[in-house]
């Protein structure tokens, strides 16, 4: 079976993140894509992040009337910061007979050989890489073969233009779904 793997900070989740889910699963054949919210992420550490808890319950809205869109909140359950090399692993550990495909945008390729052991990434799982507007990769740290390019419209939304908007008061509509901008608008999270 092919799975899916879209990790994120998720703080919050929007609707480029679902688009990538879903253009990755039609175009490969996914059976299914798993949500994996990052517990303690370390590549954020230089910024406030909402607790892990609403990051997750945001992801579960956000997916929850979508067949084959699963979360998984092994790195919330994990101690300390959470690293991608170490969570492929353990997801390998439990779909053992599974291909997985990391789900990722050009920008989060270019960053990769930056991550915790990005040879151990691409020998976990396929590499699944949707175009990103203006992005320049470096060198990267294993073959080129294990990339997949995806076609993919590009969505200009960022979290962090969801957070700015969202303090200022103004509407989420159209880049989050409707669910998740109910669930910071009632728990007031970039206020």
């Amino acid at each position: 079976m092919k799975i899916g793997v879209l990790g994120g900070t998720f703080d919050p989740i929007h609707n480029a993140h679902l688009l990538l889910a879903e253009q990755a699963r039609e175009q490969l054949g996914l059976k299914k894509v798993l949500f994996i919210p990052a517990g303690d992420p370390w590549r954020k550490a230089f910024r406030r992040v909402i607790p892990a808890k609403h990051r997750l319950a945001m992801t579960q809205l956000a997916v929850k009337d979508e067949p084959g869109f699963l979360v998984d909140d092994c790195e919330i359950k994990r101690d300390g910061p959470t690293y991608t090399a170490d969570t492929l692993r353990d997801l390998h550990k439990r779909h053992a007979r599974d291909d997985l495909y990391l789900l990722l945008g050009e920008d989060a390729l270019a960053d990769l050989p930056f991550w915790r052991d990005p040879e151990t990434i691409a020998e976990e799982a396929h590499i699944v890489v949707a175009p990103r507007g203006g992005v320049v990769l470096p060198e990267l740290p294993f073959d080129a073969d294990r990339i997949v390019r995806i076609k993919m419209p590009y969505l200009e939304i960022s979290s962090t233009d969801i957070r700015a908007r969202a303090k200022a008061g103004l509407s989420l509509r159209y880049l989050v779904p409707d669910a998740v901008a109910a669930y910071i608008k009632e728990h007031k999270l970039y206020c």
